[in-house]
C-alpha cells in the first residue's frame, strides 16, 4: 500500500519533457522501485518493494529526493511569475487547470489576482500587493482613472523585452515589474 501511494505521488509531478524529446529517466531510487513491478514471484516482488520504499523514504527524509504534487508545482510556477530567472523549464509542461495562462513550454505567461493593497508612491506611480503575496510596482507614470484599492482584480501578462503589463479592474494597461518585499 505504501509503495502504491509513493508511486502515485511521484507520478503526480509533471515530467519535464518536450514532445520531440524522449522522457527523462526517473532518479535511480525511483527506477528501482518501478523495476520491482517486473518480478513475477510475489515474495520477491514484495521484498523488492519493501527495500525500494525504505530507500525512497530514507532519501526523502535526508532531502536527497524531493516530491511535489501537481498543486505544489502550480503554486511554485505562479510564485515565480515576474521574477528574473535563468531560462530553463524547471517544472515541465502539463495540463494546468489553475486558470493561469501558459506558453508552449508550460511557463506562466499571464496571471489574474486580487489586490490585497495598493499605495501610491508618487503621483502616477503605484505599488500593488497581490493576494498571492507578490508585489508589483509601476515603472512608468500613468494616470489610472479609478484609484486601485484592495479587492479589485488585477491581470498581469508578459509583454515585450521582459516587461509586464497590468490591468487593474479592467482599466488601461500600465507597465509594471515585480519586486521582492
Amino acid at each position: 500500500m505504501r509503495a502504491g501511494l509513493m508511486i502515485m505521488l511521484l507520478m503526480a509531478a509533471p515530467a519535464a519533457q518536450a514532445a520531440d524529446k524522449p522522457p527523462k529517466a526517473p532518479p535511480a531510487v525511483v527506477q528501482k522501485l518501478l523495476d520491482c513491478r517486473a518480478l513475477t514471484d510475489a515474495t520477491a516482488r514484495l521484498a523488492c518493494f519493501d527495500a525500494s520504499v525504505a530507500a525512497l523514504a530514507s532519501g526523502v527524509e535526508k532531502r536527497e529526493v524531493m516530491l511535489a504534487d501537481k498543486e505544489d508545482v502550480k503554486k511554485a510556477r505562479r510564485s515565480l511569475f515576474g521574477l528574473a530567472l535563468p531560462s530553463f523549464n524547471l517544472f515541465g509542461k502539463d495540463d494546468d487547470d489553475s486558470g493561469d495562462k501558459q506558453d508552449e513550454r508550460g511557463v506562466v505567461s499571464e496571471i489574474e489576482a486580487v489586490l490585497k493593497s495598493a499605495r501610491q508612491s508618487r503621483p502616477g506611480f503605484w505599488t500593488f500587493a497581490l493576494d498571492d503575496g507578490s508585489v508589483w510596482v509601476m515603472t512608468e507614470g500613468k494616470t489610472i482613472a479609478r484609484d486601485p484599492r484592495a479587492g479589485m482584480k488585477i491581470r498581469i501578462r508578459r509583454a515585450v523585452a521582459g516587461s509586464y503589463l497590468a490591468n487593474v479592474d479592467g482599466q488601461i494597461a500600465v507597465r509594471v515589474r515585480r519586486i521582492n518585499e
